[in-house]
């Protein structure tokens, strides 16, 4: 794409009161790029899922088959870091990122091709943003991600790109994401892997990965977590010690702990409580 530049020149000192004082600020001579190349994205944008929140009625009105020259670039006070380009009587909104990597400056001429190009561009940026948020709470998976994005009303297209930009940036990893949750699950929540294995295909894990998660998790690590919450079970539980067995057993398997740790694990609580290892453990 080329662009044609118009007039340079400093920023006008009544446009850094207006940016003091936080109002519309024309930014629209080149003096003010030093300082926009500076400041970085932060957090979400808001404003039309179109790219095209003005007055002006958006890209689709833009003439056809003719050069638009940017006549003022106005920097707007909510959302942060968007901007308002002008092209007479024509505008649309570009977060920051897009303005600088478009070089949309005073004078610069587009056709409306190259426009609704960059409207696109700043739809993926927006829908980045969204994303970015959405991951600052905590990790999440590319199911979750594409639901999330949807619901917050971007196209199939942009979603597709931005979980696919996520991924590439290892900022979406199932792999690590099943590993990490599996190990957690076991280990600190008192959750059998039978548990943890519909949790991960709840939130979109594909089975392999769900088996390689699992896999890493210890035989071991399985057994001590279950026997720590049978020990609690059972010391809580009334009654015989067939009724206990029953009970704990019953409280295991909701937590999605196998039948055969099961058995094993209550074996051992009854054993401990005088019950001879002949006698039978009754099936749940």
């Amino acid at each position: 794409m080329q662009r044609r530049w118009g007039g340079g020149g400093n920023r006008h000192p009544q446009s850094r009161e207006k940016e003091e004082a936080g109002e519309i600020v024309d930014i629209s001579e080149e003096g003010f790029w030093e300082e926009a190349r500076g400041r970085r994205s932060e957090g979400p944008t808001t404003g039309g899922r179109d790219g095209s929140p003005s007055e002006a009625g958006g890209i689709d009105r833009f003439p056809e088959d003719t050069e638009l020259t940017i006549t003022s670039v106005l920097l707007l006070k909510r959302p942060k870091f968007r901007y308002r380009i002008s092209f007479g009587p024509y505008a649309l909104e570009v977060h920051e990122d897009v303005m600088i990597k478009y070089r949309m400056i005073k004078g610069a001429v587009f056709t409306k091709s190259e426009l609704e190009e960059i409207v696109l561009a700043d739809e993926r940026q927006r829908a980045y943003a969204d994303a970015l948020q959405y991951l600052g709470r905590k990790p999440r998976t590319a199911y979750e991600m594409t639901l999330r994005l949807g619901e917050k009303g971007w196209n199939e297209e942009t979603v597709a790109g931005v979980v696919g930009r996520l991924t590439e940036e290892g900022l979406l990893n199932d792999a690590a994401y099943a590993q990490e949750w599996a190990g957690q699950r076991v280990r600190n929540r008192g959750k059998g892997k039978m548990w943890v294995k519909q949790e991960l295909r709840q939130k979109g894990i594909s089975k392999p990965l769900i088996e390689d998660a699992l896999g890493a998790v210890s035989e071991e690590d399985e057994y001590a977590s279950a026997k720590e919450l049978a020990v609690k079970k059972w010391r809580t539980s009334t009654g015989e010690t067939a009724d206990r067995k029953r009970k704990t057993g019953a409280f295991l398997l909701r937590r999605g702990f196998s039948g055969s740790l099961v058995s094993r694990v209550v074996r051992e609580l009854a054993q401990g409580d005088g019950m001879s290892e002949e006698e039978e453990w009754e099936d749940i």
